[in-house]
């Protein structure tokens, strides 16, 4: 069976409140069983290629591979990713939490955090990382392995997104976000530990302050997340893997080939 993920499902008000809300949301059973398998499958071929068009962001022994081994668009190398990172249904939801008129991709990413020496993703935003000048850009989060503490769960600080003009954090040599004087305000007390079974997903804005533990399992804990904009973007100017050498200028919108309109 090839799936085509071309369905759309309609979130309750009460997930779309939660989200605007609190910057983030956890949705169940994003994925038929079948439709997991195929994923999984997809993504282990999608790890394996050499070259490419995606990137890898780092190889083994690397001190970044601890915390995360990534691949930023697989979408780009594999058919069978393509289906799920151009899906209608996943966009189609980020669309219903942001109410946005628009949505279109950003990229999407495979993150591995592989098993017995690995590192926590420390806390951090993602939009400062983003070459975007508008706020609002977002990530859906697909577990493809039942996660909790013990293989890399993540947790978010509800509200957060709140925060605005942070800096990058250095995800090797980890930083204090909360140190930050624009962080004052944020609690980590109150940071939500969010366990999925496979299949599910969760939701979360670019700003929310958002963890992951460590992997101290045998086996790699396995994700997909992708991450979704307003359409009308635009490029702040700053460097990117996904724009640089595009021929974007600053101030110009992100769109075409490399960034559709998908919802």
């Amino acid at each position: 069976m090839t799936v085509v993920l071309d369905n759309t499902i309609k979130l309750t008000d009460e997930q779309v409140s939660y989200y605007r809300e609190n910057g983030f949301v956890q949705v169940e059973n994003m994925l038929t069983t079948e439709e997991l398998e195929e994923l999984r499958e997809n993504l282990e071929e999608a790890m394996g290629v050499q070259g490419g068009r995606g990137v890898q962001t780092s190889g083994v022994g690397d001190l970044y591979y601890k915390v995360l081994n990534q691949r930023v668009n697989t979408w780009r190398d594999h058919g069978g990713m393509a289906r799920f990172v151009l899906s209608k249904r996943f966009a189609d939801a980020a669309k219903q939490l942001t109410g946005f008129s628009g949505v279109r991709l950003f990229h999407d990413h495979a993150l591995f955090k592989m098993p017995r020496d690995s590192k926590p993703t420390p806390w951090h935003q993602d939009w400062p990382y983003w070459p975007m000048n508008e706020t609002g850009a977002m990530s859906i989060w697909i577990a493809l392995d039942d996660v909790d503490e013990n293989n890399g769960c993540m947790m978010f600080v509800p509200k957060s997104q709140r925060v605005k003009n942070l800096k990058t954090i250095d995800l090797v040599n980890p930083e204090d976000i909360f140190s930050d004087e624009g962080a004052s305000g944020v609690d980590r007390n109150m940071a939500a530990i969010v366990r999925l079974k496979a299949g599910s997903c969760t939701f979360h804005d670019g700003l929310t302050f958002h963890y992951a533990h460590a992997n101290t399992t045998d086996r790699p804990r396995r994700a997909l997340a992708i991450i979704y904009m307003a359409d009308g973007t635009t490029y702040s100017g700053s460097n990117h893997v996904c724009t640089d050498g595009q021929g974007f200028e600053k101030g110009d919108v992100l769109r075409g080939g490399m960034f559709p309109k998908l919802a």
